[in-house]
């Protein structure tokens, strides 16, 4: 099966990636996703729900096609954003470098991959699998919030990386929106709201199949 059988990646040039839990996806990641994509010229931000993550175990994450269905809620709005089932429909654990690999084997030679994650993310990416091949393929935006030290995380990037590469990880300042997935989870828990920290169609779907422990 094309896991990319709704989009052509060879029609764009300048394509992001952004992978996750998304348990669920929430305000923070839209508003990362859609600022990615306008300074950085995107022409399409695909969002990618991981399946089996390597850090998590099966116990701590809802199940794949529900995190996959709220997040093609949460995109359906925007003509920029696409979801990708590439890692629902991989068998075994879900690595970056298996995604960013199938995504450039469809694209153009001369097309570039941008991929989106947090500042904090990038500290631990020398333990991810492959980075040598990582950063052949793609370059990183590393989401920060107002007010980030660039000056330390360049610091602590340089003890942990060669010099090469961290002229492929560009910081990206984004609106400070101190909206966490874990922090919704735990509200939810404790019937206390989440509205406006997720798209409305989101919160229904949580509700409707009682995710994270919902009586409604």
């Amino acid at each position: 099966m094309d896991y990319h059988d709704l989009f052509d990646l060879k029609k764009n040039k300048r394509i992001g990636i952004m992978g996750g839990t998304f348990d669920p996806i929430h305000y923070g990641h839209l508003v990362t996703a859609e600022t990615a994509r306008s300074e950085f010229a995107l022409e399409k931000v695909i969002f990618v729900p991981s399946g089996n993550p390597p850090h998590k175990s099966e116990a701590m994450v809802t199940r794949k096609e529900q995190r996959y269905l709220m997040t093609v809620l949460a995109t359906a709005a925007n003509p920029y954003f696409e979801v990708s089932r590439v890692e629902i429909e991989r068998p075994g654990q879900s690595y970056a470098i298996d995604t960013v690999r199938e995504f450039k084997s469809k694209m153009d030679e001369d097309s570039e991959l941008y991929f989106i994650t947090g500042a904090d993310a990038i500290f631990e990416i020398v333990t991810w699998k492959d980075v040598d091949g990582l950063f052949d393929r793609c370059t990183f935006i590393a989401a920060t919030r107002p007010g980030f030290n660039l000056d330390a995380l360049r610091e602590k990037l340089l003890k942990r990386l060669p010099i090469e590469y961290l002229k492929k990880i560009i910081p990206l300042e984004v609106p400070a929106m101190a909206i966490s997935s874990t922090d919704i989870r735990q509200r939810i828990r404790n019937n206390r709201t989440v509205k406006y920290l997720l798209p409305e169609e989101v919160e229904n779907f949580i509700y409707k199949n009682k995710l994270y422990r919902v009586d409604h």
